[in-house]
């Protein structure tokens, strides 16, 4: 690493075709085509060499030049590359039925499925990161040239040749990069919050709801303030955060009717030039039964392309979401502290260990890590926030940026209450001794008596009990505020759990 940083220095000293060179020193295996048998392509800027084995053209590899930016990590995410096989496809098929060469167009719907099923992905075929244009145009052309070369493959073609697929005549016909990559978006963010964040979000949601049921008759303490106050069943407070969850999935159902539009047929500005009519509605149609969701072509598309509230909304949900789980997450973690020196009203299953110095220590992992998943999801809220808010004229520029933050919160959510549930909620147990020892120790009870009593006398018995130490009861008879039988009768925690 010594020898690369001193490269490196050297680099900077010398010129920007150096400085390239010394990128590539320190990110060797990052899409370079050093030292591969390579073939040559054209794009309207001149020829560039193209890797042999990759499907991609030139420019695709422009685009690797111009931006490396992150590395392999940061790649496009792989929802959006299925997304963009779909439309293109749908488009293919609405294309045909407008006059494109019936052979043309199956052999692009038949790349499509290649791009669609994950093969080619898988394979390297796009490489392009996330840092790259604002309107992902760079990851339109990918994805058209991978489909034209791939079509070019079918037909016996010679890859790069764009004959007889062209990767813009055909692939891309009656579409724009403008058009294409917000389509792109509403459908991988849609396929994925029904994929991958339902699944896990509602799991925890069916199992918080069986904990308020298995719950409903233990009788605790409440916190206000982190202080104690009047009691309720661990099965209400267990009710609150199913009900949160609930909203969750309410609340991302409430954004799906602006998700659906989608903006292809819109081309560059809005005004569909170059398009057909109908175009825009059959693909929405097409794309709505190859994905099984409800999509249909955006209403305005001046505002599908200009701006991305749509997907500010979406994120605006899964940040709400997030800002539940760290409620969740953090209550069960406080209430499971301990063992003996917290509060231990619940007792977590035992996953790992948790200290490397401590014997026997366990840790709510669980909890942690859902708690700095909900942190994540909020700074992913927040760029896709500033992002969203950057739409100038007819265009935003900050599309990449914004699906991938909502496609990582998605996941994280999804992948994080799938995990939640199953190693840390389902086997959430009641500690129900140590319950009922700090229930019947708090000083709250005596709120029971303000009916009986007032206010103020039972304030005084609350704190003369707590300075000297003694019960609420022996404190209020030996104040001769009451008697035993009395006390007994007004200070019963099952009648304090709601309305009379």
């Amino acid at each position: 690493m010594a020898m690369s940083m001193f490269k490196l220095s050297s680099a900077l000293a010398n010129s920007s075709k150096n400085l390239r060179c010394a990128v590539r020193l320190l990110d060797k295996n990052d899409f370079s085509t050093t030292n591969i048998n390579a073939r040559k392509e054209k794009d309207t800027m001149g020829e560039l060499d193209v890797p042999d084995d990759k499907l991609y053209g030139a420019q695709t590899v422009r685009s690797v030049m111009n931006f490396p930016i992150g590395g392999i990590e940061e790649r496009m995410p792989y929802p959006v590359i299925i997304a963009m096989g779909i439309l293109k496809k749908a488009a293919a098929k609405v294309n045909m039925e407008f006059g494109l060469d019936k052979k043309i167009a199956e052999a692009i719907m038949q790349a499509a499925d290649d791009v669609i099923s994950g093969k080619l992905y898988r394979e390297g075929h796009f490489p392009l990161v996330i840092w790259q244009t604002g309107s992902g145009t760079q990851s339109n052309m990918n994805t058209n040239e991978v489909i034209a070369n791939r079509a070019i493959q079918i037909l016996g073609g010679k890859l790069g040749s764009k004959d007889p697929v062209h990767p813009n005549d055909h692939v891309n016909k009656s579409q724009s990069s403008n058009d294409t990559y917000p389509t792109a978006m509403h459908v991988a963010v849609a396929m994925e919050l029904r994929d991958r964040l339902m699944p896990g979000l509602v799991a925890l949601r069916d199992t918080m709801q069986a904990k308020s049921k298995e719950f409903e008759k233990i009788i605790k303490i409440g916190r206000t303030h982190l202080m104690d106050a009047v009691p309720l069943t661990l099965g209400q407070e267990f009710s609150a955060y199913a009900a949160q969850l609930t909203f969750g999935v309410e609340r991302v159902c409430a954004t799906l009717p602006r998700l659906h539009y989608l903006a292809l047929g819109g081309t560059a500005v809005g005004t569909g030039l170059n398009t057909r009519v109908g175009f825009a509605e059959k693909c929405a149609a097409e794309i709505a039964a190859l994905t099984g969701i409800p999509f249909e072509t955006a209403p305005n598309k001046f505002e599908g392309l200009a701006c991305h509230d749509a997907m500010v909304e979406v994120s605006g949900a899964l940040n709400t979401i997030a800002v539940s789980l760290m409620k969740i997450a953090n209550d069960i973690r406080l209430l499971a502290s301990g063992p003996r020196c917290g509060l231990a009203e619940l007792l977590l299953p035992e996953n790992e260990p948790g200290s490397s110095i401590m014997p026997g220590k366990v840790n709510p992992t669980q909890c942690e890590a859902l708690t700095m998943i909900a942190a994540q999801v909020m700074g992913n809220h927040v760029a896709c926030t500033i992002g969203g808010s950057n739409g100038h004229f007819e265009l935003n520029v900050f599309k990449p940026m914004m699906v991938a933050n909502v496609l990582r919160s998605i996941r994280l959510i999804g992948d994080g209450c799938t995990a939640f549930n199953k190693n840390c909620a389902v086997g959430i147990k009641a500690n129900e001794e140590r319950i009922a020892k700090i229930m019947h120790e708090s000083l709250m009870l005596v709120t029971a008596l303000n009916p009986h009593i007032g206010y103020d006398k039972a304030a005084t018995i609350a704190k003369t009990a707590h300075k000297e130490g003694a019960t609420l009861k022996d404190t209020a008879i030996k104040l001769g505020m009451l008697t035993a039988e009395q006390f007994d009768k007004w200070v019963r925690p099952e009648d304090m759990l709601g309305p009379k």
